[in-house]
């Protein structure tokens, strides 16, 4: 499928480079962008070939959040419109927090915004050290509403009344501190380069494993650990040894030699 504002392949290991491409607008949201991006995401949900996605911005900027010729379009919309536009960019950033595969956020140059919620939704976000983070809608007398549930669930409410109210900038070191990214790099080239090493360690581990790991977070997440809780914990575990998949990992471990799934890396 051929796309205006986003480019996507998807190499022989699994590897789903999704890129955002508006590299002269710094990659600003625009309802296209948000529009395609949701639909590749969800594309990308469904096809088993696709094992980890990486997502980055084209240009100097991961991205620069809302595209203001959009907002100012959006101003004048009605009330009603305005939510179901609103609701279209938190529909995008659910389908990336919860698409079944890996995702790796890599970040450089500028992630204000929505750029800050594209890092909160994915599951390992690296940044090169001198990139720029903020959350600056307050200071255009607006809020960061469809990303908070996100950055907050990423940074915390103590760390998101700090930024969110302040509007300030901060850096890849800062981000990093308040749970925002993992790990903080030198330059765009160790960036690749450590991407490169989470991607092989994402890769060694069986694909439903990983998908199946990161639904157990989602359900165990912020919830008291009742019995049903255990029990639900239990069953998953459970189905995981019972897999062809568990099946074939631990078989492999105990014979001394590859999993099937690392042998079609190779």
């Amino acid at each position: 499928m051929a796309y205006e504002t986003i480019t996507l392949d998807i190499d022989g290991r699994g590897v789903a480079a999704l890129t955002l491409n508006r590299p002269d607008l710094h990659n600003a949201f625009n309802d296209v962008l948000i529009g395609e991006l949701h639909d590749a995401v969800n594309g990308l949900a469904d096809n088993d070939a696709a094992r980890v996605i990486v997502l980055r911005g084209a240009g100097k900027s991961f991205s620069a959040g809302a595209d203001l010729n959009w907002m100012k379009r959006a101003a004048a919309y009605s009330l009603e419109e305005n939510e179901a536009d609103a609701m279209r960019l938190s529909d995008m950033l659910q389908a990336l927090n919860r698409v079944p595969k890996p995702v790796v956020a890599l970040i450089h140059g500028a992630a204000m915004g929505g750029g800050v919620g594209l890092a909160a939704c994915a599951d390992i976000a690296i940044a090169v050290r001198g990139a720029k983070f903020a959350l600056t809608e307050v200071r255009l007398g607006l809020i960061p509403a469809t990303i908070a549930p996100f950055v907050v669930a990423a940074i915390g409410q103590r760390q998101a009344r700090r930024w969110f109210l302040t509007g300030d900038r901060f850096g890849g070191e800062t981000a990093r501190e308040i749970g925002l990214v993992h790990e903080v790099v030198d330059d765009e080239a160790a960036l690749e380069a450590r991407a490169g090493e989470i991607i092989d360690a994402l890769l060694a581990g069986g694909p439903d494993a990983v998908n199946a790991a990161k639904k157990l977070v989602f359900a165990v997440a912020g919830r008291e650990v009742t019995e049903d809780l255990r029990r639900n914990t239990a069953e998953r575990i459970a189905a995981r040894r019972g897999s062809d998949e568990g099946r074939e990992g631990i078989n492999a471990f105990l014979e001394k030699r590859e999993p099937e799934w690392r042998d079609s890396d190779d």
